[in-house]
């Protein structure tokens, strides 16, 4: 069963944020991330670690979700995916050739699209990845998620992210990953906020 969507918070906005920003709000992101993917706390620390690297990538692009008062509630950022990337390496692996070279050149990945739990069906998530499918400048968007009936897996398949792999297991993680792809820019369609 679906939970039902949400009110959207009144007063959230969404801003562009450049590397320097998002690191300056790396903790308050990095709990965002391990509470919207039920990971024990530490974990967003060490994820911070490789967040601190991703905003020196070429096409680091960040969206941050704040209410009113300035509180964080959700963050989008990713870059263009490159040979030598831990995640375009591993997911190169997984594709085949010809997936590999339709896919992976010169494409935006993804790395990170959160949002807190009590603030997610609101629709928030899919401001965050329309306002940064919308200001960059490639071809693709690509991503991974867990491979599960989860909100943020029907906004993706919303929005026309297509499979191009699925039950794929990341290093140091136990659960299944689906890698989707979209070319952009997005499809909009009428559905509800999710």
């Amino acid at each position: 069963m679906r939970p039902a969507s949400r009110t959207p918070t009144a007063g959230t906005r969404i801003e562009n944020w450049t590397g320097r920003q998002f690191a300056g709000h790396l903790d308050e992101a990095m709990r965002i991330y391990a509470s919207a993917m039920r990971y024990p706390a530490h974990t967003g620390a060490q994820r911070g670690v490789s967040a601190r690297k991703h905003v020196t990538h070429g096409g680091f692009a960040c969206r941050a979700a704040l209410t009113d008062d300035g509180t964080l509630i959700g963050f989008g950022y990713g870059y263009t995916t490159r040979p030598g990337q831990w995640w375009h390496d591993l997911v190169r692996r997984a594709l085949s050739a010809e997936a590999a070279a339709a896919w992976l050149v010169e494409a935006f990945e993804l790395s990170e699209l959160h949002v807190l739990p009590e603030h997610q069906g609101a629709g928030i998530g899919r401001q965050l990845l329309t306002s940064l499918a919308g200001g960059i400048p490639h071809t693709a968007m690509l991503l991974s998620t867990p491979d599960s009936d989860t909100r943020a897996f029907r906004l993706y398949r919303d929005l026309g992210f297509v499979d191009l792999a699925r039950n794929y297991l990341f290093p140091g993680d136990a659960r299944p990953f689906a890698v989707l792809g979209a070319r952009l820019p997005l499809e909009q369609s009428n559905s509800r906020a999710i």
